[in-house]
């Protein structure tokens, strides 16, 4: 899991940011304030930690930003403990208010919980990178068109939903679908990946399941 931290305390961010990993998170800093939208959407976390006040742009604008595109669970970790920002953070879509000094027992078993009810089989839809897969209607959407799935093209691309943040060799897809007792080779799995990378152009998504060094691809 890839946890994003927005602080702009170094030694509260830093600190933080040990925590996590202690507990076996891929951790990212987030630092570049500016451009910090931007920053957010490329970084493909499973969770942000988030203050309010920072530079350029506060806590509150950039969790309803991040949220018309992500569907990430955003925990509020804030030296501010009034119900109006309380109120404000649950009103822009944050799921959890936290106030600093916080009891690091209690913040760890929030980022669980948060995490928990995130996962994607909770959910009807999971979000990564702007495109929606709609897990019940087998359908990929990307600014408001959609396009159906086969079956094949729906468990395939499944995987790449819930492993956005790496790429995955030929040699992993076939494992996995092969061990969930469905047939895949070579010649299907690369039939259907330029399949579903027409059906992507076609809602005006390019760049769709990118090839790394001709190893795998990338979501």
């Amino acid at each position: 899991m890839v946890i994003g931290i927005l602080e702009d305390d170094k030694i509260l961010a830093r600190n933080l940011a040990n925590l996590l990993k202690k507990e076996g998170y891929i951790v990212k800093v987030l630092e570049d304030y500016q451009n910090i939208i931007q920053e957010i959407l490329n970084q493909n976390l499973d969770i942000l930690l988030l203050d309010i006040n920072l530079p350029y742009y506060n806590g509150f604008e950039i969790c309803k930003k991040i949220k018309e595109s992500l569907s990430i669970p955003i925990l509020f970790v804030t030296s501010s403990s009034t119900a109006e920002d309380e109120m404000k953070s649950i009103q822009v879509g944050g799921l959890d208010f936290i106030t600093k000094p916080y009891d690091k027992t209690i913040l760890l078993e929030k980022i669980k919980r948060a995490l928990k009810l995130s996962d994607p089989i909770n959910f009807r839809n999971i979000t990564k990178k702007g495109y929606t897969l709609d897990l019940h209607l087998s359908l990929l959407k990307y600014q408001n068109q959609e396009i159906e799935l086969t079956r094949n093209e729906f468990r395939i691309l499944y995987y790449f939903f819930i492993n956005s943040n790496r790429m995955i060799s030929k040699e992993e897809l076939l494992d996995k679908l092969w061990n969930d007792k469905y047939y895949l080779d070579d010649n299907i799995l690369a039939v259907n990946i330029n399949r579903l990378r027409k059906k992507a152009k076609e809602i005006g998504i390019s760049d769709f399941l990118s090839n790394v060094k001709k190893e795998g691809y990338h979501l």
